[in-house]
């Protein structure tokens, strides 16, 4: 076994291609790990059976689109018989691309083979649900806490990161409150540092039908969600979304280099050129170092509007080289498909 340090350098990290982040959910639920803590009984069950629907059949979860493909809901505190009747109460017509099991093993202990086998089964799969994470976890086999909590959260990590895939873990919060929501999370750090994302619902008060989903994270910006519980629909409807204006998705780099390509099919031109061909009124403002940053962050969603994106190094130069996708009708000012926001810099995004 080779104990060499596997690096490598910025100048081949900056050239390397890579996948753009995959959202199971716009805006919400990158792929990786993440946890949705709460109090015993408040709702958290519902908001993730109505989540798991949204995705398998790729509607939106409030405001924000689902990416439609297989889910696995582990319900490790319920029956069949239960979750048969959690799902006649929110839906009739329930996809066969959601899968639900009851039993399952625990992590360290066959957990991670049985979702491995599940995912070659199911290769469509991109949500597993964990309820609750205190169901798969074991005794721990030291007497340290924090590395029992890192060792178990960073092994689902590994396990989302591989097969590039969202493992949302349901999850308990302490009796003691505190300022800031994601200290209420149970454990110790080693769960809420070790996530991509933390998502807590807390209610001022039990007997309340409203209630706040906090959402920090990785690759999304913070917001509160102010949520209602209708007891009717047993569903969560969304009430606001403290989440500025000024996050939305900024459609003028999209309209933009979709006008540049109607003109010639492709161009491979440095940033600094092609920020004075495409914005020449904004080269004081927006920065070639700041164009090259929101076309990388935004590769995915060009792609989809038929502007295809690759970097190359020629003469000591990066380039930025463009393609119009042969047949792609690209999109106008008034037809502009919206852009990842987390190609806009912002203070709320999580470290």
């Amino acid at each position: 076994m080779s104990h060499k340090l596997p690096t490598i350098n910025a100048e081949e990290l900056l050239s390397c291609p890579m996948p753009p982040t995959r959202f199971i959910i716009d805006q919400l639920l990158p792929q990786g790990l993440h946890i949705l803590a709460g109090a015993t009984k408040i709702g958290k069950s519902w908001l993730a059976l109505a989540l798991c629907l949204c995705v398998a059949k790729g509607e939106s979860l409030w405001s924000f689109a689902a990416q439609k493909c297989g889910v696995l809901y582990l319900c490790l505190e319920d029956s069949y018989q239960r979750i048969r009747c959690r799902l006649l109460d929110l839906t009739e017509d329930a996809p066969d691309t959601l899968y639900f099991s009851v039993m399952s093993a625990q992590l360290h202990n066959g957990l991670e083979q049985q979702i491995e086998q599940f995912l070659s089964e199911h290769p469509d799969t991109g949500l597993v649900v964990i309820d609750t994470l205190q169901r798969v976890r074991g005794s721990g086999d030291n007497g340290n806490p924090y590395a029992n909590d890192y060792r178990d959260i960073g092994t689902l990590k590994a396990l989302a990161d591989k097969h590039r895939i969202a493992i949302l873990l349901i999850h308990h919060v302490r009796k003691l409150r505190s300022d800031d929501p994601m200290d209420m999370i149970s454990g110790t750090n080693g769960i809420s540092g070790a996530t991509d994302t933390n998502f807590v619902l807390m209610k001022t008060s039990r007997s309340e039908n409203t209630a706040t989903l906090y959402c920090t994270g990785r690759d999304i910006v913070y917001r509160e969600l102010r949520l209602e519980f209708d007891s009717e629909t047993h569903l969560w409807n969304l009430l606001s979304d403290d989440c500025p204006q000024t996050m939305q998705p900024d459609a003028r780099l999209l309209s933009l280099l979709s006008e540049v390509l109607r003109q010639q099919p492709a161009i491979s031109v440095p940033a600094a050129t092609l920020l004075k061909i495409i914005a020449p009124d904004d080269v004081a403002r927006l920065t070639p170092n700041l164009l090259s940053r929101r076309i990388r962050k935004n590769v995915d969603t060009l792609g989809k509007n038929g502007i295809m994106v690759s970097f190359r190094k020629s003469n000591g130069e990066r380039l930025i080289c463009l393609k119009r996708v042969d047949g792609a009708d690209l999109p106008t000012v008034e037809k502009i498909a919206p852009i990842d926001p987390a190609g806009v810099s912002s203070t709320r995004s999580a470290p």
